[in-house]
C-alpha cells in the first residue's frame, strides 16, 4: 500500500513538473517573459544616468560607478532571496555543493561583466558600446551550440541573429558618426563584458537543470555585489547625497536586476539558449525609446530608421524562435 501511495505521489510531482515545463516553453510565455526582462533592462539605461545625477556621481568617475553598481546588486540579491523565500514559504539557502556554481555565475554575470563594462564605457562612446554589446546574442548561441552542445547551430538561428543585429546597428548609428579606432581598455573591455554575459547565460541554463534559478540569482548577486563594492571602494569611489529620491532610484535599479535576471533564468531553464538570448537585441531598442522619454534624447528614437530597426529586431527574434518550435522540448534537456 505504501509503495502505491509513494508511486502515486511521485506521479503527481512529475505531472506538475511536466506541466510547468510545457507552460514555460509556450511561445507566448517566452515572448512576454523575455520582453518584460528587456523592457526592464532597457529602462536601466536612463535610470542609471538619472541615478548618477541624484547621487552626485560624475560621468568619468569609474570607481564610484562600480561602487554604486555593487550597492545595487547586493540589494538586488537580498530582494531575490526574500521574494523567493516568500514564494517557496521557506528561506532560500544554497546547498553546500551549490556554492561553486553560484561563485562561477557571480564572477561572470556580475563581477567580470560590470567591471569590464564600466571601464570600457569610460574609454569609448556609448554608441560603439551598444553595438558591441549587441554581439552577446551571437556569442551566447555559439557557446551554447559549439562548446557546451546544449543545442544545434542552424541556418535560421544564424540568419535570425544577423537580421536582429542589423536592427541594433540601425538604431545606434542614426545620426551618429562612428570612427573605426580601437582601444583595448575601451572597445576591448566592452567585448570582454559581452563574452562574460554570454557565458553566464549558458552556465545559468546548465546549472538551473538541478538548481533553483532564484537561489542561483539571489546569492550570485549578493556575492558579486560585495566584490564590486570592494573594488569600487579600493578604486577611490564614493557614493554620497543619498536623498529619498536617490534611495528610491537605487531600489528600482535593484528591482530591475532582481526581477529581470530571475525571470530570464527561469526561461533559460526550460528553453534553448538561442530562443531566449535572441531577445537581447531588444535591450538597446528599449534603451533608446525610454531614453527619449525620460532623458529627452529624441533624435535617436525618431524617424523611420528607429521603426525599421524595431521591425528588423522583431523579425530576427521571430526567425530564431520559429526554428525552435516543435524542437524546444527535445533540445532543452541536452547537456554536455
Amino acid at each position: 500500500m505504501k509503495c502505491l501511495q509513494q508511486s502515486a505521489f511521485t506521479g503527481r510531482i512529475n505531472n506538475m513538473k511536466n506541466s510547468k515545463e510545457k507552460f514555460m516553453q509556450k511561445t507566448i510565455v517566452v515572448w512576454m517573459g523575455a520582453l518584460i526582462c528587456c523592457a526592464l533592462w532597457g529602462s536601466a539605461f536612463p535610470s542609471i544616468k538619472i541615478g548618477y545625477g541624484m547621487l552626485q556621481i560624475l560621468p568619468g568617475d569609474t570607481g564610484s560607478q562600480i561602487l554604486f553598481a555593487g550597492y545595487r546588486f547586493v540589494l538586488a540579491g537580498i530582494l531575490v532571496i526574500l521574494i523567493g523565500s516568500l514564494i517557496n514559504r521557506k528561506l532560500l539557502i544554497p546547498k553546500k555543493d551549490s556554492w561553486t556554481k553560484i561563485l562561477k555565475l557571480s564572477f561572470l554575470q556580475t563581477v567580470a561583466q560590470y567591471i569590464f563594462f564600466y571601464i570600457g564605457l569610460a574609454n569609448t562612446s556609448g554608441v560603439k558600446a551598444s553595438i558591441i554589446i549587441g554581439v552577446n546574442v551571437f556569442i551566447a548561441i555559439l557557446v551554447a551550440s559549439l562548446i557546451f552542445r546544449q543545442e544545434k547551430l542552424t541556418v535560421p538561428k544564424i540568419s535570425g541573429c544577423a537580421v536582429g543585429f542589423t536592427g541594433v546597428l540601425l538604431v545606434n548609428i542614426t545620426g551618429s558618426q562612428i570612427d573605426m579606432s580601437f582601444s583595448f581598455l575601451g572597445e576591448g573591455f566592452i567585448f570582454l563584458s559581452t563574452i562574460a554575459y554570454a557565458f553566464s547565460s549558458v552556465f545559468m541554463k546548465r546549472y538551473s537543470k538541478d538548481e533553483d534559478p532564484l537561489v542561483l540569482s539571489g546569492y550570485q548577486f549578493v556575492a558579486g555585489g560585495i566584490v564590486l563594492s570592494a573594488a569600487g571602494f579600493l578604486s577611490g569611489g564614493s557614493v554620497g547625497g543619498f536623498s529619498a529620491s536617490g534611495i528610491i532610484m537605487l531600489i528600482y535599479l535593484a528591482l530591475i536586476s532582481a526581477v529581470a535576471y530571475s525571470l530570464w533564468g527561469v526561461l533559460l531553464k526550460y528553453n534553448d539558449v538561442s530562443k531566449v538570448a535572441v531577445f537581447g537585441f531588444m535591450n538597446p531598442v528599449f534603451g533608446v525609446i525610454l531614453s527619449a522619454v525620460f532623458l529627452g534624447e529624441k533624435e535617436q528614437a525618431s524617424g523611420w530608421t528607429s521603426l525599421a530597426a524595431l521591425v528588423l529586431v522583431c523579425t530576427g527574434i521571430y526567425i530564431v524562435n520559429r526554428s525552435s518550435i516543435g524542437k524546444g522540448s527535445k533540445n532543452v534537456t541536452v547537456h554536455s
